[in-house]
């Protein structure tokens, strides 16, 4: 079970019981303590944690306005999240970065993905490979560069970093700098004096070692040794999505005095964030992340050009399957529900909605710009459901299922367009997050 599940029941154990008091919390500290080191969290740091969310929910008063139940679970949040450590955020000014790490730590990928967090902020990116030890990255950087949009430096087969360096920096007229270097099986000297050696020369503004969150707490240790060996701007940690060990490598990292910089949280490129310790535990406990959620909206409407300035009269096929394309970008099913604060969907149920959508997306895409633009032919002429069925590989009930939860999708959308009450409702909860109402999917 992973850390976040194994919170959340023990939250909603303590809040759904009836009556609460120092048996219920302590209780509670005991299930925090079991999900924490389940997750590699060190022990010292799990029994200091508990210790002083008993302390404060016990011993300290109740803010006003406040049950006991929503004081401990407060009182919670911020004790994880101090544990996890500070926030970060990033420079989104001209700058070079060095990436060290050991092999297996994602640093190669971890590059493009940065790459990728700047250039959709507007900045210009090159990656230089430095990494002259393991035979295929040069070829892997280069191709990670392309999928980025970034500029690529590097000589193939070239052994020393330093004539890579001197060969390439005169070249570098983009704002970001992005520099990997080569990995080892642990720190030795040789790689520190490598380390060293590119650092004295390209002068990087920061530098980051990449570990694995499925190292646990030995992240650590291994950004201990990273600071006292070079020096480090901060740490980044990459396969969260698919590691129980996640909390102890984010916990470790903080106890060793290392500020964690950013999280992969997947495999594609945009799978990446700067960490944010109050979000991260936030999403553990399964509090919703609206703003996030409202962010990743208004970023996938602009790439769509969803936000046209002319809004359509009626919902259409044609549209619907626009935004059906547009959710895909969000990522995962899953995380969009995560960050809606419903994180414990069955399997069955994601997996389910997901290949629903991907049914839908095929049914439309058989479907002729006409049968787009007007649903109300396959009413008329039932033989276009069995053609669009057999063009997209599902069956007729498929089809029908997808036209009826059309025609429900747009009486809705024609309702909300007619009631004006129900708009200035939407418009005044989305207006603190500057989302303007009518650059989304025609409703205006």
């Amino acid at each position: 079970m992973d850390l976040g599940r194994s919170l959340r029941q023990a939250l909603a154990k303590f809040t759904g019981a009836s009556f609460v008091d120092e048996k219920a919390v302590k209780e509670l500290c005991r299930e925090i303590q079991r999900a924490l080191i389940s997750a590699d969290v060190n022990v010292r740091l799990v029994f200091e944690l508990t210790k002083r969310i008993e302390t404060r929910a016990l011993q300290t008063k109740l803010a006003e306005g406040l049950s006991l139940k929503e004081h401990v679970v407060r009182i919670v949040y911020e004790e994880l999240t101090n544990m996890m450590g500070e926030s970060y955020t990033p420079r989104l000014s001209p700058h070079k970065i060095l990436l060290l790490g050991l092999y297996g730590s994602g640093k190669t990928t971890t590059a493009g993905k940065l790459a990728h967090f700047y250039k959709s902020r507007g900045l210009s990116v090159a990656l230089v490979c430095c990494d002259s030890d393991r035979p295929a990255a040069f070829e892997q950087l280069s191709q990670i560069a392309k999928q980025a949009g970034a500029s690529f430096f590097g000589i193939q087969n070239e052994k020393d970093p330093k004539k890579i360096l001197q060969h390439s920096m005169p070249h570098w007229k983009e704002d970001v700098i992005i520099i990997d270097s080569a990995g080892r099986n642990a720190l030795d000297p040789s790689l520190i004096e490598q380390l060293k050696e590119i650092a004295s020369i390209a002068s990087p503004d920061e530098k980051f070692l990449v570990v694995s969150a499925d190292i646990g707490q030995v992240a650590g240790k291994q950004a201990a040794q990273f600071h006292e060996a070079v020096g480090l701007s901060g740490v980044i940690v990459t396969k969260m999505d698919g590691s129980g060990k996640g909390g102890g490598a984010l916990s470790a990292v903080a106890a060793s005095k290392a500020k964690v910089a950013f999280i992969g949280t997947g495999e594609k490129l945009d799978a990446f964030e700067p960490f944010d310790a109050k979000k991260f535990v936030g999403r553990l406990l399964g509090f919703p992340d609206i703003q996030t959620l409202i962010e990743k909206i208004k970023k996938v409407t602009e790439e769509e050009k969803l936000a046209s300035q002319e809004a359509p009269e009626k919902l259409t096929l044609k549209l619907f399957y626009e935004q059906l394309k547009a959710a895909k970008k969000l990522g995962p099913l899953s995380d969009v529900l995560s960050m809606l604060g419903a994180s414990d969907m069955p399997k069955e149920f994601l997996q389910a909605s997901q290949d629903k959508m991907k049914k839908y997306e095929a049914i439309i895409s058989s479907m002729t710009s006409q049968e787009r633009e007007d649903a109300s032919l396959f009413r008329k002429q039932k033989s276009r459901i069995l053609r669009v069925a057999k063009g997209s590989g599902t069956s007729e009930q498929d089809v029908k299922d997808l036209l009826d939860q059309f025609e429900k999708m747009s009486a809705l959308f024609n309702q909300f367009k007619k009631n004006r009450g129900l708009r200035k409702k939407m418009e005044k909860m989305l207006k603190g997050a500057n989302i303007d109402l009518s650059k989304f999917s025609g409703l205006t």
